[in-house]
């Protein structure tokens, strides 16, 4: 069976575009019906087109990647699969971005080497840009709450007849299971809402 090229495409979302990655592939003379696309997170490489590909590899194929990250984002997993594809699969990784990062050349010693090396690297790299997305996620979250954004989603309106079931609630002539069965809700979500209710967000307490 002659060498077959096959390229691999990943982003992050659905609402991102793979248009670059598909043009540096088409450059490549990659063929359409060997381009694998994933429209998911880089953090592992459970990834159906991903896997679909790696089925269809067999010795001697040659895989094209825009660049590392776009392999995956986890340092001991993309080593992990360079191994899988280089050793088990024996295909050749050509990293368009990275020409160092091509196993068709320097295939000696010193070659494999400098590969491996820069490999750890970039690998290292992605990573650590990962944690650092991460990390903003959760700083700008926390920084948004600290404003008063609140996430998830947002609470459904009191029923027509909370104020008076929660004023005579208050005023102790019915008990808070029966208000709640007015309100048509659980006794939890009854006293969590009175709570909302006399204490609203964003207005500061005495």
């Amino acid at each position: 069976m002659p060498t077959q090229i096959y390229g691999y495409v990943r982003v992050s979302s659905t609402e991102q575009n793979e248009g670059r990655q598909l043009l540096a592939l088409g450059e490549r003379s990659v063929p359409s019906r060997n381009i694998y696309v994933d429209k998911q997170s880089g953090k592992d490489f459970l990834r159906p087109q991903y896997q679909k590909m790696v089925r269809r590899l067999r010795p001697g194929d040659l895989l094209y990647i825009l660049s590392i990250d776009r392999l995956g984002r986890n340092y001991k997993e993309i080593q992990n699969q360079w191994r899988v594809l280089t050793k088990e699969k024996e295909v050749d990784i050509c990293v368009i971005d990275m020409p160092l990062l091509d196993t068709r050349s320097g295939k000696d010693l010193l070659g494999t080497f400098i590969a491996d090396l820069v490999l750890q690297i970039l690998s290292l790299v992605a990573q650590s840009e990962r944690e650092n997305i991460h990390k903003r996620q959760e700083q700008g979250i926390a920084a948004a709450r600290a404003r008063g954004v609140r996430f998830g989603r947002p609470p459904q309106p009191l029923p027509e007849n909370y104020h008076s079931a929660y004023q005579r609630w208050k005023a102790g002539a019915i008990t808070g299971s029966a208000a709640a069965r007015e309100c048509g809700m659980p006794l939890s979500t009854f006293r969590y809402r009175a709570e909302r209710y006399e204490n609203p967000p964003g207005l500061d307490q005495p």
